[in-house]
């Protein structure tokens, strides 16, 4: 029998606590390993217990999009800004986990993935008996608004390239490509935290978003300052913020994709678009098991600690 590669879940629980980036609210949140097949689930601990608590980390559940990606249930159970951890899920190789939150959104923590990373590594992961089951391109698929536009095509190795480009002097014209496969996600996304101008700050309050934001968990731009404390960790790291999205968004998916995602001035909902083109597309795409020759191409594989930038 031909070698595959297993699926993985954490070693052991961890717990983060926190505020809510668009609510506020101070949330409490636990990642527990779950079996092989199992997927990502999230759970609301705050609501009545059972399957009406729980919300599939999937594609069609995705709901809002604005500013963030919130998914839901039938039942109409909803977790919001769930792209961070899903990305550093992705980034770390955690197929499989149950992830318990006590409020309707996950904690923003320092507006990046890399502390969920790092807790994840310092957890440790256990192999399990199913082969992985990744997500092959076969054909371009493509949406667009306006001037924005998402598309995906095949390739060997999961790889994001984006543009961005604001009237804001600081962050401006910015563009950037990386294949995310051993721990390239890690070494140079991870850290990248969420960022907005601080003349849009008043209209998302309004707005009943960013009620939790302040400078030590975003990038706060104004006039071409950075106005947090230590600047920036990047000189692009707002285009890295907007790549660590992607990567969390495309965990949507349900597995690791093999292929290539452009995206010109894209956000959450038309990277959700894409994923809904791709799968209502005959042939765009097949599910196939992972075998030792597609291992060096996981942006899960092959990493440790010291992947993650300091």
């Amino acid at each position: 029998m031909a070698e595959v590669i297993v699926q993985q879940t954490l070693a052991q629980s961890v717990r983060f606590s926190g505020v809510g980036l668009h609510g506020g609210a101070g949330v409490n949140l636990e990642i527990v390993p779950a079996p092989a097949d199992h997927g990502i689930v999230f759970e609301r601990a705050d609501l009545h217990a059972g399957r009406a608590a729980r919300v599939p980390a999937l594609w069609h559940a995705v709901g809002d999009t604005r500013l963030c990606t919130r998914i839901e249930n039938a039942d109409g159970v909803s977790v919001s800004t769930v792209e961070h951890l899903m990305a550093a899920l992705a980034g770390t190789g955690v197929h499989n986990a149950l992830v318990r939150v006590d409020g309707p959104e996950v904690p923003i923590l320092d507006g990046s993935a890399r502390p969920f990373a790092r807790a994840i590594l310092q957890a440790g992961l256990r192999s399990q008996g199913r082969a992985v089951r990744v997500l092959r391109l076969r054909e371009r698929v493509e949406v667009s608004d306006g001037a924005a536009w998402a598309a995906l095509e095949p390739a060997e190795t999961l790889t994001i390239d984006f543009t961005i480009d604001f009237d804001e002097p600081g962050i401006g014209h910015q563009e950037y490509a990386l294949e995310m496969a051993n721990g390239a996600f890690l070494r140079e996304l991870a850290d990248a935290r969420t960022f907005c101008r601080a003349a849009d700050v008043e209209a998302m309050r309004s707005a009943g978003l960013a009620l939790g934001g302040n400078y030590e968990n975003a990038v706060v731009f104004a006039g071409g300052e950075v106005l947090s404390p230590g600047g920036l960790r990047r000189r692009d790291e707002p285009v890295r913020h907007k790549m660590l999205d992607v990567m969390g968004d495309l965990a949507l998916a349900g597995g690791p994709i093999l292929g290539r995602y452009s995206g010109v001035r894209a956000g959450h909902a038309l990277t959700n678009r894409l994923l809904r083109a791709l799968f209502t597309r005959p042939g765009a795409a097949s599910w196939e098991d992972c075998g030792a020759d597609c291992r060096a191409r996981l942006p899960g594989a092959g990493i440790s600690a010291g992947d993650l930038a300091a």
